[in-house]
């Protein structure tokens, strides 16, 4: 047992689930062998506990760190920030500077409100939303975060978020009188939106920007046509994809007409910040709800974001980024043909995702790919969070070293033997709790 794993059994005694984030994990990946804690990082390399090097070509941070890790111009903003104080009596001026920058990007919106992290942004969305429309109910496609609202879906049965990247999900402690107030339907289903805005008083719809796959013009010109109507508010969830294919959100690109657009993870590159842009009669209802707390005015994150911001489109990284995945998706692609593997590559190229056609051995195979990856030194899933950080020569690399996992794999469906290839347990796919 490695050193992090040692420390994961110490977490999981002390912090329930072990720790503040599902997705960080070990039982996410390769559970018995995960290195789980890191001592230092830079670029797109990670040093665990006990002084290994791995190449991040998984989760960056879980999307944050969408420069790399430890930048060095935002480093050192942050740092003169900190330097003179983060959190006074008196305001901090980056506040208005950020909120400005982002309502130039933005240029449909009239208001801004800061948090810290993607569910709480999406949650003060929401209470924004049904303020402004008066209604109560939504109806949403994807993941939008751990709060009651959203989890209030399950609360009609414990398989309604299935579709909606987490299986598992219970609403325990969600008060019971939320139920029948949120509809999910599938990403890019017309119908099934529908149904649910004929037979129940929406007020507000959110989607997010994209995750594996875009949305179609279809789908997002009958959510604009059918808000239109009903005089529903529409909430574009862009805290995966935002940033990465323009100087903001996927929406830019489609011609849809959101009234709230949601920021969170990589608009700081790591440091904590989330902003909720939108139109100035929709935002102005958060001075009729009420929406504080300490933090949300704490110095750093605005200084973060504002110095992110300003690499990201002066360099205009989404352009790296989408090159980047497309060589990787390509590269994989051409590797399971050459061993005859059955795999699909998705379309959103900065999180480029392959998902295996094996049905209930697809979480074996990917425990396997993640288990051959970290012994070739790389930190692994069938996602990558492309990053600025990441560079062609870095990529070869990589598939070079796929190609011989993706060989040992497809030999082990072969001979049928993929349990007798893994050395750990096989990956969790959902939330679950913890012994």
């Amino acid at each position: 047992m490695n050193s992090g794993l040692e420390l994961w059994q110490r977490a999981k005694m002390s912090i329930p689930g072990g720790n503040g984030l599902l997705s960080k994990r070990p039982e996410r990946y390769a559970p018995d062998i995960w290195p789980t804690y890191f001592s230092r990082a830079k670029g797109v390399e990670i040093w665990d506990l006990d002084g290994n090097r791995y190449i991040d070509m998984a989760q960056m941070g879980i999307g944050t760190a969408i420069l790399g890790y430890c930048d060095n111009d935002i480093n050192t903003a942050v740092k003169s920030a900190i330097d003179n104080g983060v959190n006074t009596t008196l305001n901090a001026p980056e506040e208005v500077y950020l909120a400005e920058k982002l309502l130039e990007l933005n240029p449909f919106a009239g208001g801004v409100k800061f948090a810290r992290c993607g569910g709480e942004s999406m949650a003060i969305a929401v209470r924004i939303a049904r303020a402004y429309s008066g209604r109560d109910k939504i109806a949403f496609s994807g993941y939008h975060g751990w709060t009651d609202w959203y989890l209030a879906a399950n609360l009609n049965g414990e398989s309604n978020l299935r579709d909606h990247l987490l299986p598992g999900l219970k609403p325990k402690g969600v008060p019971y009188g939320l139920k029948n107030t949120v509809f999910p339907f599938k990403y890019n289903n017309v119908g099934e939106l529908r149904e649910i805005v004929k037979r129940e008083d929406i007020g507000v719809i959110a989607i997010e920007g994209a995750r594996y796959d875009f949305p179609t013009k279809e789908f997002l010109d009958n959510i604009q046509r059918i808000a239109e109507e009903k005089e529903i508010v529409v909430i574009a969830d862009e805290i995966t994809s935002g940033w990465r294919m323009t100087d903001g959100g996927i929406y830019k690109l489609t011609g849809f007409k959101p009234d709230i657009v949601v920021y969170g993870k990589s608009m700081g590159n790591g440091f904590a910040i989330s902003a909720i842009v939108g139109k100035k009669e929709v935002m102005n209802e958060a001075q009729e709800t009420f929406i504080s707390s300490t933090f949300w005015t704490e110095r750093v994150g605005f200084v973060a974001a504002l110095k992110t911001i300003e690499k990201l489109t002066k360099n205009k990284v989404w352009e790296h980024l989408n090159k980047i995945g497309d060589i990787i998706g390509k590269g994989w692609e051409r590797l399971a043909g050459k061993y005859g593997l059955k795999l699909h590559v998705t379309d959103f190229k900065p999180l480029i995702t392959f998902k295996f056609e094996y049905d209930d051995r697809n979480s074996a195979l990917y425990t396997l790919f993640t288990q051959e990856m970290l012994k070739k030194g790389y930190l692994v899933t069938n996602s990558v969070y492309v990053t600025y950080a990441h560079n062609e020569d870095i990529i070869k690399e990589y598939l070079k070293n796929v190609e011989g996992v993706f060989k040992l794999i497809a030999d082990a469906i072969w001979h049928d033997n993929i349990p007798e290839k893994l050395e750990t347990s096989i990956r969790d796919e959902g939330f679950k709790r913890l012994n």
